[in-house]
Parts: structure tokens; sequence; C-alpha cells
């Protein structure tokens, strides 16, 4: 899938855990999980925006595109 998501690299930058995390958001530590191993198909904006509340970030420090290697042959 083009779009990686790094919310943990976030965690690690503010030293929290994932059960914390999915608390202060409001989402079961499953769903957490479904998002940061980037088996989601879709995030509501609500849930990215109290994302980035909490890690006090922007939307782009936890999702990135990237390139398929077949789309860019």
């Amino acid at each position: 899938m083009p779009i990686a998501v790094d919310i943990d690299v976030m965690l690690a930058r503010r030293k929290m855990s994932v059960g914390e995390l999915a608390e202060r958001v409001g989402i079961t530590p499953a769903n957490l999980a479904v998002l940061k191993n980037g088996r989601a198909k879709a995030v509501r904006f609500t849930t990215l925006a109290a994302l980035c509340e909490v890690l006090k970030c922007q939307p782009g420090d936890l999702l990135r595109w990237e390139a398929d290697d077949a789309a860019s042959g």
C-alpha cells in the first residue's frame, strides 16, 4: 500500500505506549494496532485529529506516501 503509517515513530518520540495512546484518543488498542500496522483501509478525520492532538504533531508526521515499485517501473 502506498500510504505508510508512522504512529510507532511518534509513540517512541513521545515515550508513550499503544495502550495509553488508545485511551487518550478514545479508541480500542486493537483498532489502534490495525491503524498502526498499516492494515486499516481508512481513518476518520476525527481520529486523525485526536491522534495529532495527543501526540502534538501534524498529520504528515503520522502518514506518508510511498511509491509502489510497480508504479515506478
